[in-house]
């Protein structure tokens, strides 16, 4: 028995949703032949949602069998789908690429049936329908007719207890349609049918019971029947799809485009050749140092500092040499003095306007960032409920961080770093505190930000976010004296209420991605800003009153101690006056484009003499030297075999299980209405993509075995060493694994997808 009591919402027909009254309830026993006949207000047929409308109620409750379906989870409906209701479609719905008698085992193949019991009561079912000499056939070379007896076989091969027809004769002609209006008629000797139509017609001649619809209500029952409580307990079997059986349904689905398939396999494959040829040569041991230079070295900056230390060979020759005229360990009692600044390869870089505008105009396409490093000082009080606290920003570690040079200030640090709470900055006034992988902060750092640390060992997340700051500007933070000497204002209220104020605000709390160890700034945590406020402060700091002052005086303002010209430069730009950067940091996006980086900063000491010229410091090139000479034919395999093309292949796999969706998604729908779980339909696309993945893996091992022939011929020529190339059982045998398992990551998105889709407009999709 099934019953609809007080329902607010049963029928759907596109957005326009069909409602019965609430005091209604209809009741439906078995053999019993109802015919839903609906029409709105404008005469346009109104469609029972017979796929997904039963668990789709606002209000009210649907009772089978005496048990109230209010609470029934998806998987219930599935099996309840699969176990009592058949489906009969309007426009069929068969699966095209299996046979007739595939389509009609379907159903019982989600219930769990033998493989031969299933295939006994497919025959049975399409004998009873007169299609018994036509069961290998597609549906495809079938009349219209032929499909309805197939989708009525279908829903009758399982046993259901009710029979949904949605416009069972809607794509018929006349004949045809009372052909098939007969075998529903006799199906309902023994089970209740539901059927939808327009057509009164249709409704008069074969129903012994018809409920009209009009305008979203009933408006009349030939035939009410009222529930009589029963005592029949309901049990629902649940619905399940082995991975053998997945992997049937889409190695026939695959089949029917065999010539796309061979080549996504191959082109899946070149990865996997690559890689197996590398591991061949040098059983993968130079694929890490490959790996690790174009992965790491790349992230290390191109330093440029006032300060420089002189790597070319003349200076260390010449440094080497001074260092031969001492002997080593001498006898003698004596001490030898010598000038240490005159005996080094440091170099001092001298940041001209003309160079700084130089950097400006390098094409922005060789870097991903760039930070510049000054000498000011940040004036920082931090208000502590009633209690003023300075900070000493130095001793903070406040730091400047790269800004990208696109649209994404922040695409540097989103590169490098996990946001583990509150965002990336948004305004210049915006900072945030790093950590490190132990997600540890020194206690010197907390400190200076006005966290107490005595006998505290952890600091919650939230009570960090939101902290705020105050930069005083120098006419606020220093005071002239009677001596005419500046001094440090001690009035911290006075100061902190300055409207000159710049106040800072802690935005989040970030950590080295663990795929990035080069993004480390410092150890034990910092406190990051843009350089957009370190201008913001100098700004502001060009015209302070002790600026002024120091830019006059060849002594220390504020201790009144003599200074030569470079001890006062550096006091100036410290107090805000010059905002030559220190340090220039710039990240290049590749190898190819740091080449052309360094051809450009390069190009700018054309013809300058030795103490002119600017000199940076590349550290990646400076460690990927060492490993340089070392297996260079491996080397060169390396860069030609390696790189994307798992990635590629990958994402390759994603678009075409992706394209499979699409193209099999009225097979989607007709799974679920089959009673099909979401675990059910993402298992198909998954064993789609297996069947690629290990095809893929097979082809490119295949391909690389044949291809080491040729190279070790070719090795041999060349070094007379022989069969270098040898390719291992293992490692075949791991790499087939290895294409399955990133064929089925590819692919397992767009599985996903495909399971959430919805049966109903998957069935209207064409």
């Amino acid at each position: 028995m099934l019953e609809l009591k007080n329902i607010t919402k049963i029928y759907k027909v596109g957005n326009i949703e069909t409602r019965a009254l609430d005091d209604v309830s209809l009741s439906f026993r078995k053999n019993e032949f109802v015919a839903i006949l609906g029409t709105s207000g404008s005469g346009k047929t109104t469609s029972l949602n017979i796929i997904g409308g039963l668990d789709r109620y606002d209000s009210g409750d649907l009772i089978i069998n005496g048990r109230s379906t209010k609470n029934f989870k998806e998987r219930e409906w599935d099996a309840y789908r699969n176990n009592s209701i058949g489906f009969v479609f309007q426009s069929y719905n068969l699966i095209s690429h299996l046979s007739i008698v595939a389509n009609v085992e379907m159903g019982m193949t989600l219930s769990g049936v033998s493989s031969s019991e299933k295939h006994k009561r497919a025959k049975e079912a399409l004998e009873r329908v007169g299609l018994i000499d036509h069961i290998n056939k597609k549906p495809n070379q079938l009349s219209g007719g032929q499909m309805q007896r197939v989708a009525i076989a279908r829903a009758l091969a399982n046993d259901p207890e009710i029979l949904l027809c949605d416009e069972p004769t809607g794509a018929l002609d006349s004949a045809t349609s009372v052909q098939i209006m007969d075998l529903i008629k006799e199906v309902a000797g023994d089970k209740l049918v539901i059927m939808v139509t327009h057509n009164p017609e249709l409704a008069e001649k074969y129903a012994d019971r018809i409920v009209k619809f009009q305008d979203g209500k009933v408006i009349s029952d030939s035939a009410p029947y009222q529930a009589e409580e029963e005592k029949k307990e309901f049990k629902l079997k649940k619905t399940s799809m082995s991975f053998l059986t997945a992997l049937k349904l889409s190695g026939t689905n695959i089949r029917t485009k065999l010539g796309r398939t061979f080549l996504t396999s191959f082109a899946s494959s070149i990865g996997i050749i690559g890689i197996a040829l590398i591991l061949s040569l040098s059983v993968g041991f130079q694929m890490q140092i490959d790996k690790f230079e174009a992965d790491t070295l790349q992230q290390m900056p191109v330093m440029v500092s006032q300060q420089s230390v002189d790597l070319d060979a003349s200076s260390l020759q010449k440094l080497t040499d001074k260092e031969d005229e001492y002997e080593d360990y001498p006898d003698a009692k004596k001490v030898f003095l010598y000038d240490s600044l005159k005996e080094s390869v440091m170099h001092k870089n001298v940041f001209s306007k003309e160079y700084l505008e130089y950097i400006k105009k390098m094409d922005k396409s060789y870097l991903k960032g760039i930070s510049y490093s000054r000498l000011v000082s940040m004036n920082i009080i931090r208000k502590d409920g009633e209690q003023y606290i300075p900070i000493n920003a130095r001793n903070m570690s406040f730091q400047s961080y790269p800004l990208s040079l696109d649209g994404d200030k922040n695409g540097v640090m989103n590169e490098h770093y996990d946001v583990l709470a509150g965002e990336m900055p948004k305004e210049p006034t915006d900072i945030l505190l790093t950590i490190d992988i132990k997600n540890r902060v020194s206690n010197s750092v907390m400190n200076e930000l006005g966290y107490k640390t005595d006998n505290v060992t952890e600091v919650d997340f939230n009570d960090i976010i939101g902290t705020e700051l105050k930069v005083i500007m120098n006419d606020d933070y220093y005071v002239k004296t009677e001596m005419g000497i500046y001094s440090f204002n001690t009035d911290y209220e006075k100061m902190f209420s300055s409207p000159d104020t710049i106040t800072l605000r802690v935005c989040g709390i970030i950590r080295p991605d663990e795929n990035s160890p080069m993004a480390k700034i410092t150890n034990g945590g910092a406190v990051l800003y843009n350089d957009e406020l370190a201008q913001l402060v100098i700004d502001k700091a060009k015209n302070s009153e002790i600026v002024k002052a120091q830019e006059q005086s060849d002594n220390n303002v504020l201790s009144m101690e003599a200074m030569d010209k470079e001890t006062k430069e550096q006091t100036i730009a410290y107090l805000g006056g010059n905002e030559t950067p220190y340090v220039i940091q710039l990240y290049p996006k590749d190898f190819e484009s740091k080449d052309k980086m360094l051809e450009y900063l390069d190009k700018f000491n054309e013809g300058l003499s030795d103490d002119d010229k600017i000199l940076y410091t590349d550290m990646g090139e400076m460690i990927s030297g060492m490993s340089d000479g070392i297996m260079d034919g491996v080397t060169i395999v390396l860069i030609a075999f390696a790189g994307t093309n798992l990635i590629v292949s990958l994402i390759m796999i994603a678009i075409l299980t992706y394209t499979s969706v699409l193209e099999r998604t009225k097979e989607i729908g007709i799974l679920k209405a089959l009673g099909a779980r979401k675990k059910d339909i993402t298992r198909v696309f998954n064993a789609e993509t297996f069947i690629l993945g290990v095809c893929s893996g097979v082809l490119g091992i295949v391909i690389a075995k044949t291809l080491t022939f040729p190279i070790n011929s070719i090795i041999y020529d060349l070094t007379e060493l022989k069969d270098v190339a040898q390719l291992k059982i293992t490692h075949s045998l791991i790499l087939i694994a290895i294409s399955t398992v990133l064929t089925m990551l590819g692919g397992f998105i767009p599985a996903r997808m495909a399971s959430k889709r919805d049966a109903v407009e998957a069935l209207r999709s064409e």
